[in-house]
């Protein structure tokens, strides 16, 4: 066989592979599965906001119990820890040694009255001399300042026997107020003095209690910034009310209000105090406590609230997936603000009326389709089986994080705390 019908059967050969190639039919590409999502419609209300802050509580009176003259502390009369009245005695001092300074106290004085009778006799004998020339001029003025000088020393030893009674007096120490006692810083026995080594205890009142809390430099510069563009609103005269929230998370049942801010920032911790006031008629709250300060009435107007699973974290911003009239989804960049229960404050991005995918959000990509199914359930609800006429709801109040916790995202279908976010592709 020659070289040239090789050729030609070779070529014959890879035609006929090609016509059957052709015959066969493309494989079709199977069709993506439709993503079952609900969606909330996107309003516009007024919002009323908390803010919340660890805080501490802090007795209104803090009183120092202290010796006011030297001496050897007697007996402790109170039960270390336990309610204290007015006027109620905690301490005892030897009396002893005040005793007789109040006896050698009276004695002077008696003495020094003595001396003013005479006195006074005297010059009543010299003046009718005098006005006779019986006497010269200088015996009625001596007879005179004698009796001045002895006026002076019954006033004065008057006032050594005040101070000797007072001596005595403060011999027995008392409680100043109505408060919680505290453990004896001296014991039976001890010699104290009116110095450093004479503080014996303390007394805290406990109605009212102050709650104290600190702002820092950035959330106060947010909020004003807030303010400023309309996205915030205070209530007249910053009357804002404090609720406190325990350690345990129950609600102390009084309500406070801010009584005091301190016009200074703290140069060791660039914050400044906020002092709240309350009523503590039960001695619920102690001194010290660490306990959660939400304060009430601030309110954003006109603000859009999405929930927090339907926002996604993107590379560089956050983002939701807003459905179209044609039932299409669409990767729309928002601006988040603080949260609110389980819902976001959405800043920028989001327009009234707009449908925003909620459950099923993190399995939505841009040529997806998509099903909706009804409005969102609760949080962590699968989007197949969303809840029965549920609807896009909001909390009354919120509790909003401090402005670097903004930055952070959630689990879309179960957002518990700040910290974790869903990741999707960057818009």
């Amino acid at each position: 066989m020659t070289l040239h019908a090789s050729r030609l059967m070779l070529a014959a050969a890879f035609a006929s592979i090609a016509t059957l190639t052709a015959c066969k039919k493309a494989p079709m590409e199977p069709p993506r599965p439709t993503v079952d999502v609900t969606v909330v419609t996107v309003e516009q209300k007024e919002t009323p906001v908390d803010f919340e802050f660890t805080a501490q509580t802090q007795s209104s009176r803090e009183v120092e119990i202290r010796a006011r003259v030297e001496g050897f502390l007697d007996k402790r009369v109170y039960t270390e820890g336990a309610l204290v009245q007015p006027n109620q005695v905690l301490f005892v001092m030897d009396k002893k040694p005040f005793e007789a300074a109040l006896q050698s106290a009276k004695g002077a004085l008696a003495q020094q009255q003595a001396r003013l009778l005479v006195t006074k006799q005297n010059l009543a004998r010299v003046i009718p001399l005098a006005a006779q020339n019986a006497l010269s001029k200088k015996d009625l003025d001596d007879a005179t300042g004698n009796e001045k000088q002895a006026e002076a020393a019954v006033i004065a030893a008057e006032g050594e026997v005040r101070t000797a009674e007072l001596n005595l007096s403060y011999c027995t120490i008392r409680s100043p107020l109505k408060g919680l006692s505290s453990f004896a810083r001296v014991q039976d026995g001890s010699y104290v003095t009116p110095t450093q080594s004479g503080l014996l205890t303390y007394v805290y009142q406990l109605d009212p209690m102050w709650v104290n809390f600190s702002i820092s430099e950035n959330e106060l510069l947010s909020y004003r910034d807030q303010v400023a563009k309309g996205l915030l609103r205070f209530p007249p005269d910053n009357q804002f009310d404090v609720t406190v929230i325990l350690a345990d998370g129950s609600v102390y049942p009084q309500q406070g209000r801010i009584d005091f801010t301190n016009p200074a920032f703290s140069q060791e911790t660039g914050t400044f105090l906020v002092r709240s006031t309350f009523a503590n008629p039960k001695g619920t709250l102690r001194p010290g406590q660490f306990v959660r300060a939400k304060v009430s009435g601030a309110v954003r107007p006109n603000a859009i609230l999405v929930p927090q699973r339907a926002v996604l974290q993107g590379a560089k911003s956050h983002f939701v997936w807003v459905v179209d009239q044609n039932s299409k989804p669409h990767q729309r960049v928002i601006e988040v603000g603080d949260w609110h229960g389980d819902d976001w404050f959405v800043n920028d991005g989001l327009k009234p009326g707009e449908r925003v995918v909620v459950d099923g959000a993190i399995r939505v990509s841009a040529d997806s389709q998509i099903k909706v199914v009804g409005a969102p359930g609760a949080p962590g609800a699968p989007a197949s089986a969303p809840a029965a006429g549920a609807a896009p709801a909001s909390t009354s109040t919120s509790t909003s994080t401090a402005p670097a916790a903004l930055a952070q995202t959630q689990t879309p279908q179960t957002p518990s705390r700040p910290g974790t976010s869903a990741t999707s592709a960057s818009p």
